[in-house]
């Protein structure tokens, strides 16, 4: 039996950011992720993981949230920024052979590694103290057009039932031997590329079934319906986080425009 993907990553909770009001933690913990992207200089670092911390500390998500998203995020960063200290900048730190180690760059890394942490992890208390389809609300309150939420509603959906069939696709391969020592890479490689376009073909049938069974309904007729989520949380307006983190926020823009040379 193929494992299941879990189609929600909201974890209820009794915390201050679970009971917060969803439209204002959308817009403050997005302004604070835009204030940290605009952070350019390490020393202004420290301060952004303090808040982030104590942001996620105050929600009550368990550290293992967390750690089971942030791997495979990590590892692109890390792809990406990995070379970074090996080839910007002249400040010479280390040197071995043709490897040389540079101020410059390690900083740089240390940067864009830095921020991109933070607002991952922003984004993780986001979506783990507010249900998707309250999130859904939320954004089509302020202004985002219903078809761009739909959109969104069903993507979110029928994303997790891809990653199902990929995961029972799979492992319908490895009991044909997919995977054998014996196979080159050309073959296994074969195989996959099959895989993906029978998965392509599986999901554009269902979108299209979808599409059907919706227009059937009504979809585009009339007013669009609202989402409908069974949690309470996400209704009560608290001062206390929306003040702190527009503080956070405001703090982060000015220290960044002291900082910078006119």
């Amino acid at each position: 039996m193929a494992v299941g993907v879990h189609a929600d990553i909201f974890i209820p909770g009794q915390s201050a950011i679970h009971r917060w009001a969803t439209r204002p933690k959308l817009l403050s913990l997005l302004a604070l992720m835009f204030a940290i992207a605009m952070v350019r200089h390490l020393v202004l670092l420290p301060w952004v993981f303090a808040v982030v911390i104590g942001l996620y500390l105050w929600s009550q998500l368990p550290l293992t949230y967390l750690l089971r998203r942030l791997p495979y995020p990590g590892m692109f960063i890390v792809a990406m920024v990995g070379l970074l200290p090996w080839l910007s900048g002249e400040t010479v730190l280390w040197e071995w052979s043709f490897l040389a180690l540079r101020l410059e760059g390690l900083q740089t890394a240390a940067l864009i590694a830095g921020r991109f942490l933070a607002i991952l992890t922003t984004g993780f208390v986001l979506l783990g103290t507010t249900p998707f389809l309250s999130l859904l609300e939320a954004m089509r309150s302020l202004g985002l057009p219903p078809l761009l939420t739909d959109m969104t509603l069903l993507t979110y959906r029928y994303l997790f039932d891809i990653a199902n069939q990929f995961v029972t696709m799979r492992q319908a391969m490895r009991l044909r031997g997919y995977g054998h020592v014996r196979q080159t890479v050309s073959r296994q490689w074969g195989w996959l590329v099959a895989l993906l376009g029978s998965l392509l073909l599986r999901s554009y049938e269902q979108s299209q079934r979808v599409y059907q069974a919706m227009r059937l309904r009504g979809y585009g007729h009339g007013t669009p319906p609202r989402y409908l989520s069974s949690h309470p949380s996400g209704r009560m307006t608290l001062a206390l986080p929306t003040g702190l983190i527009w503080l956070a926020a405001i703090s982060f823009v000015v220290g960044e425009f002291f900082l910078s040379p006119l």
